[in-house]
């Protein structure tokens, strides 16, 4: 497989899963290089309508227009998967089932996974963290530990197609190496 270090992802189609309480940079960032590089990003919520975003889980910040219902995404529709952060966001998506369903369907079918902060909640939920190297929001390493992952404090990690990051200062390492991973494309094994 050929490494695409231009991250030109033209023609790809990259879900955005996410609900009330989304941290706005960690949406909006990683959005727009998505469409930088020529990929086209869907929001793909529980919600309906509209998805009010925070900024640092206190402040509310923009609302963002809902693309695709959660009950009808299905991974085969996309070339990869984004899990923006924000507790608020992160906790209740992990409660979703068909939302965890998403997340191990995306895993099943080898396609790109990132995730930043909190976002690694709903990859303990679906089963995805045991024996991988993550980063994540500080206070997620017990949970991530906990559930088998190695632990590491740093900017950006990718272990088999599942990018992880810490926070918004790491934002533009993650969008970096997610697009370098969405360009890639599948993977044996995620």
């Amino acid at each position: 497989m050929t490494q695409n270090t231009t991250g030109n992802i033209t023609g790809k189609k990259v879900a955005f899963l996410l609900t009330k309480g989304v941290e706005q940079s960690e949406l909006t960032e990683p959005w727009k290089a998505v469409e930088q590089a020529g990929g086209q990003p869907v929001l793909v919520s529980p919600e309906s309508g509209q998805v009010t975003a925070m900024t640092h889980d206190w402040d509310h910040g923009e609302s963002f227009a809902v693309d695709v219902p959660l009950s009808q995404a299905r991974a085969e529709d996309f070339d990869a998967l984004v899990l923006p952060g924000g507790s608020i966001n992160a906790d209740r998506l992990r409660l979703e089932g068909d939302a965890v369903a998403l997340v191990k369907s995306f895993a099943e079918a080898g396609k790109p996974i990132s995730a930043i902060c909190h976002a690694p909640w709903i990859l303990i939920e679906a089963g995805l963290v045991q024996g991988r190297r993550m980063t994540s929001y500080a206070s997620l390493q017990t949970d991530l530990r906990n559930a088998g992952a190695d632990w590491v404090d740093e900017q950006v990690v990718t272990d088999r197609g599942l990018t992880t990051s810490r926070n918004p200062g790491d934002l533009e390492a993650f969008c970096s190496k997610m697009l370098e991973e969405i360009s890639e494309g599948q993977h044996a094994e995620i």
